[in-house]
């Protein structure tokens, strides 16, 4: 998400007041949504280059000062080759580079692409300038891109499309680049709460996200933007390759009515099965309700018990910070298949 902000803004971050991306043109000089894409996609290459740099210096640390003696004994191949685990002494050496808010990247380029290129019902940089200001005094359009505009997690291929295209773009921008222990680098999308933090450095976004707040999490739909039942959801997931990813996390929050019986039991086998014909990879379940989880943000002592899931973890409800309690309460919840 910060990299599609940086594009808004010639590569300059306003939050630090200071130039951290490329140059990609003063985006009043962006025609097309294609030349929007282009520098987004810019944005991303020029940020993993950092990040490939950064890790390949770790990698070359590990190797040489901080051996994995027992991982390296456990680990196939390691003792015949006669290498530690960090200096390429494993059977499969590839390094992993985690993507977090494909959800908010895609509403936000489709907030964007709908306004301003199709319908042209905003300039670019009119849009620019509403989102700098966190949306003030423009409640109204932020309500509308919040519950009008097109989404992924419903189903639209409108939406679905433009994640599509991000993910491909990640993937070619990521998959195959050499690391430094004889392996690659791949695309996983697996990450698990750093859509939060990633959140608080990011300004308004063209989703109607206000500054500040989470991103989404894994490849799950923005908090509460899935409207059109769980099966939508993951037709949606399942227009991304998973096949070409080292995993991908789906959060879904579903009310314990739902579920009740066996027939609940059967509808979320059925659920399960069918996410998997569609070639998804990985997903996971609160059964809870909203108003639980504020009663016990409320009142923490008579819910010490409670646990939910986060994103690839389960942790107690009570121990999480507040705004990652937020976002989990703001996650749809799904009270019909």
């Amino acid at each position: 998400m910060k990299m599609l902000e940086l594009a808004l803004h010639n590569g300059f971050d306003t939050r630090t007041k200071k130039q951290i991306g490329a140059k990609t043109g003063d985006p009043a000089t962006f025609k097309t949504y294609d030349d929007l894409f282009h520098a987004f996609e810019t944005q991303v290459k020029h940020f993993l280059d950092i990040k490939i740099r950064g890790n390949q210096i770790i990698e070359r640390l590990y190797a040489t000062r901080m051996p994995h003696t027992f991982l390296s004994v456990i680990t196939d191949d390691c003792i015949a080759k006669g290498k530690d685990y960090n200096a390429g002494g494993a059977r499969y050496n590839n390094s992993f580079i985690q993507a977090v808010g494909i959800g908010s990247i895609s509403d936000s380029l489709a907030g964007l692409k709908e306004m301003v290129f199709d319908k042209g019902e905003l300039t670019l940089a009119k849009f620019i300038q509403i989102m700098d200001s966190d949306f003030e005094g423009q409640e109204p359009l932020r309500q509308r891109l919040v519950n009008k505009a097109h989404k992924y997690g419903n189903d639209d291929d409108y939406a679905d499309e433009l994640m599509t295209h991000t993910f491909r773009m990640l993937f070619e921008s990521i998959d195959g680049r050499p690391n430094t222990k004889g392996g690659a680098y791949r695309l996983e999308m697996l990450p698990t709460t750093c859509h939060v933090y990633f959140g608080e450095v990011c300004l308004a976004s063209s989703d109607g996200r206000r500054k500040g707040l989470p991103l989404s999490e894994g490849i799950s739909p923005v908090q509460g933007a899935d409207r059109n039942g769980p099966t939508a959801v993951l037709k949606s997931a399942a227009k991304m390759d998973h096949v070409k990813t080292g995993g991908t996390l789906l959060n879904m929050k579903f009310t314990p009515s739902l579920l009740e019986g066996d027939t609940g039991i059967d509808h979320l086998h059925s659920l399960v099965r069918s996410y998997f014909k569609l070639d998804g990879h990985h997903m996971q379940f609160n059964v809870v309700t909203a108003a639980k989880l504020r009663e016990a943000k409320a009142n923490p002592e008579h819910y010490r018990d409670l646990i939910v899931r986060v994103a690839g973890y389960s942790d107690y409800f009570c121990d999480l910070s507040e705004s990652l309690q937020n976002e989990i309460i703001q996650r749809t919840e799904h009270a019909h298949f």
